[in-house]
């Protein structure tokens, strides 16, 4: 007697979750090279579509340029303090590290770039300042949280194999805090992406200049076009992230 038959159910493969955020890079470029958002913003411009002297993407493309350029340097400055200071004994400047980074977003954006312009002039220099200041917290902040979270056994392990303090810091420290670092990053990003749009009043172009003519045109339409595209920046740089975030 032969057994039952057994049917081979075709199995469907769905697509990861996570690639949905892709839509938000897709809702950029259609803004960016189509007349569909200066359409929709018509009626906020007396019935006339806003439009900007220079294109959309080259706005675009120069802020990124601010943001991306200023969270490398974050990037050189912050990782290797939050390295240093979690080295065993460096407790107190651990705790001044934290504190010193702190203050920078507990001083209004404006005031930062006030303090910065009598002595770096108008344009890219100060905005790159405010934006290292601000980018710096979550980065330090999590690449401290990630080294210290390291699970002491696995430590223990690796200097029981013989591994030298640099030997653990780059084989085992710092790829198992990497996922904490990148939620760091991720949340450095998408906060200057909205600090830089201030850098067009001082002559430093980006998304923020739609919106500064705007408000000096009382030209609503054009406010909310540099104001929704730097969301849409934001959101897409936040999803692109995402998608790249280290697994432990």
């Amino acid at each position: 007697m032969t057994g039952p038959a057994i049917t081979a159910v075709p199995t469907v493969r769905r697509m990861d979750g996570r690639w949905g955020v892709l839509v938000w890079p897709v809702l950029l470029l259609i803004c960016l090279f189509t007349p569909i958002l200066p359409k929709i913003l018509a009626p906020l411009s007396a019935g006339t579509p806003p439009t900007t002297d220079v294109p959309l993407w080259q706005l675009t493309l120069t802020h990124l340029e601010l943001v991306l350029g200023a969270e490398f340097i974050v990037l050189l400055i912050g990782v290797p303090l939050a390295v240093y200071v979690t080295r065993p004994g460096r407790l107190a400047l651990m705790q001044l590290a934290e504190a010193l980074t702190g203050l920078g977003q507990t001083v209004p954006t404006i005031a930062v770039l006030a303090l910065a312009v009598p002595v770096l002039g108008f344009g890219t220099a100060p905005t790159m300042v405010g934006l290292i200041v601000y980018g710096l917290v979550p980065v330090v902040s999590n690449a401290v949280a990630g080294l210290l979270g390291v699970d002491q056994g696995v430590l223990d392990a690796a200097r029981g194999m013989g591994m030298s303090p640099r030997q653990r810091l780059m084989r085992v420290e710092l790829p198992l805090s990497l996922p904490v670092l990148w939620a760091g990053i991720r949340t450095s990003t998408v906060y200057n992406v909205s600090t830089a749009t201030i850098g067009a009043a001082l002559g430093a172009g980006g998304l923020g200049a739609p919106i500064i003519n705007g408000l000096s045109q009382v030209n609503v339409g054009l406010v909310f076009l540099g104001a929704i595209l730097a969301a849409l920046l934001a959101l897409s740089l936040d999803g692109l992230l995402s998608l790249m975030t280290p697994r432990r």
